[in-house]
């Protein structure tokens, strides 16, 4: 890396430690963790900004990448807050456990866990700050095309969350396992647009010197949809919640790829 990127992605990493501690503090005062998500989301609002104002590559393609990850934070973040606000004070299960874990040093551990996700932050962000970074004047195929499937992946994620926030806001569908529009197809539809939105960063990013090392960015969230915070910890809850039925909707729909279910 040169010069000029290290110092975005160092502006970047300052901007993320202070946000993610006025957040722990902020957290601590309602005494709800769930805000880190919100804040996680927004933050790459922020250090999109931080890019387009501070990196040296052409302004044309800094200010579409900008307002990509921009519409993208505040939709995801706005989406987050509605949720935390809407159970506030109850929090979130995952966050709940992770108290039960440490009941001597809880908020210890959650400065931690908060400065984690501002790391995180910061690596996924480094695909935006190689295109800031990129001094070409002309925008070439592989920028549009990460912008077609930045758009597709937006609709789609957004549809996602309408059906089931409708499917649910229904009096009779409590207890339910939400089963119309794109989640007859794929019992996470959401974490796939979602998915889908970094592979177009990665696809954007190619039209940049050195854009191909962004890869590591969809395997990244992938790996967590998979492993850590995403489908696992869902499901876990649904099948607690839902038994049986939820079972079923395992058994004849795709986990994460929309697909025909089975019979």
């Amino acid at each position: 890396m040169n010069d000029s990127l290290w110092f975005l992605i160092s502006a970047a990493g300052a901007a993320a430690i202070a946000l993610m501690t006025f957040v722990w503090l902020l957290a601590r005062r309602i005494d709800n963790a769930g805000v880190v998500d919100v804040a996680w989301s927004l933050g790459f609002a922020v250090v999109a900004v931080i890019y387009y104002l501070l990196g040296e590559g052409d302004a044309t393609r800094k200010l579409l990448l900008c307002s990509m990850v921009t519409v993208w934070s505040l939709r995801l973040g706005g989406y987050l807050w509605l949720r935390v606000a809407k159970h506030h004070p109850e929090e979130d299960g995952r966050y709940a456990a992770l108290r039960d874990q440490y009941p001597r040093h809880t908020w210890l551990m959650f400065f931690g866990f908060f400065q984690l996700q501002a790391l995180l932050l910061v690596i996924l962000s480094v695909p935006f700050a190689i295109v800031a970074s990129n001094p070409g004047a002309v925008l070439g195929i592989w920028e549009w095309a990460g912008a077609g499937l930045w758009l597709v992946a937006m609709i789609g994620e957004a549809v996602a969350d309408y059906q089931l926030h409708s499917f649910r806001s229904r009096a009779g569908n409590k207890g339910k396992t939400c089963q119309v529009g794109l989640w007859r197809f794929s019992r996470h539809p959401n974490y796939f647009f979602e998915w889908l939105v970094w592979v177009a960063y990665f696809v954007f990013a190619l039209g940049s010197s050195g854009g191909w090392v962004s890869i590591y960015a969809p395997a990244m969230m992938l790996f967590f949809l998979f492993k850590v915070t995403g489908i696992p910890a869902t499901e876990a809850q649904a099948l607690k919640s839902r038994g049986s039925e939820y079972r079923e909707y395992q058994r004849t729909t795709s986990a994460f790829i929309p697909w025909f279910p089975k019979k």
